[in-house]
């Protein structure tokens, strides 16, 4: 029996040692494969030839770790691609009114000129100003906006009442583009949480995007869904046609559409951003050459409710 039992002890022993020469052995296969991975000599991923379900844990942790870093490096060159894009548009975007002032200047001194084009250099001079403000403000509020302590007062707003009031303000705007919009708010009164300023600048920006490239027919609606609550702000958009709608909130977008005398071209980049830091989102797509702009907040405990 002593014998029996020591053969038994002893294979277990010699079983346990081959397991561990066979771990040894994998670890230093699994070493060698991160090894030439780190080394750019290869993409693929760890796999791991010995069945033990730690060890392949291990390797599905080391691979995941894998997959972060490259989302996390892809990430950045998109910042860094996307920030050296920033810094050329928005040179150009400065040195562009800033030349135009400058010549404008150099004309205001020429002691020849007549008193009629003086008052025209000078409305020039001050249409650029304007123009040159409007970029270096836009362009201060978006970084602020997108920094990560940026302070949001959430509060319960009514929508219905909010949005009423600010579409009186943009009145006369469309009026004087002949636009009549198809206006359509809710009965009940919908509430949101979130930040009164943030909303009305999401809204106003909006608003302003649409009087300024709207040609015909533009329809304003607010509507409580199953899921969500939706703002949506449709126009005619026909030079739009082909182009990725996405691209609008890009920062200095350079579409003639986002831009004018007096825009910055990032109207719509800091509408975004605002939604995106108030947990809603801003969507644009174009459907039968027309401009479909969704601003949507989520039902919840912090979301949307219906005032009683």
């Amino acid at each position: 029996m002593l014998f029996i039992l020591t053969i038994i002890l002893f294979a277990a022993g010699a079983l346990l040692l081959f397991r561990l020469l066979m771990l040894r052995r994998e670890l230093g296969r699994i070493t060698g494969q991160l090894h030439t991975y780190n080394e750019r000599a290869t993409g693929k991923k760890i796999d791991v030839a010995l069945f033990d379900q730690k060890l392949e844990a291990l390797a599905g942790q080391i691979n995941r770790q894998s997959d972060l870093i490259v989302e996390a490096d892809a990430q950045r060159k998109r910042v860094e691609q996307e920030f050296r894009q920033a810094v050329a548009n928005i040179s150009h975007d400065i040195r562009t009114p800033l030349t135009s002032i400058f010549g404008y200047i150099q004309l205001l001194e020429d002691e020849s000129i007549t008193p009629d084009e003086k008052l025209e250099y000078v409305a020039i001079v001050k249409n650029r100003t304007k123009r040159l403000q409007a970029l270096l403000n836009d362009f201060f509020e978006l970084s602020l906006i997108e920094s990560l302590d940026y302070p949001l007062h959430t509060e319960k707003l009514g929508m219905t009442a909010l949005l009423s009031e600010i579409l009186v303000g943009f009145y006369d705007s469309f009026n004087e583009r002949n636009i009549t919009p198809d206006i359509r708010l809710p009965e009940e009164n919908v509430s949101v949480y979130a930040d009164e300023s943030a909303v009305r600048r999401v809204v106003e920006n909006l608003l302003v995007n649409t009087v300024k490239h709207a040609t015909g027919y533009v329809e304003i609606r607010f509507e409580r869904r199953q899921e969500t609550a939706d703002l949506t702000i449709v126009n005619d958009a026909k030079e739009l046609a082909g182009s990725d709608v996405n691209l609008l909130f890009d920062r200095f977008y350079t579409a003639d559409r986002t831009r004018s005398s007096q825009a910055s071209g990032l109207g719509l980049s800091i509408a975004k951003s605002l939604m995106n830091k108030m947990g809603g989102t801003l969507t644009a797509e174009l459907e039968d050459e027309q401009l479909i702009m969704t601003c949507r907040w989520k039902l919840g405990d912090a979301g949307i409710s219906l005032a009683t």
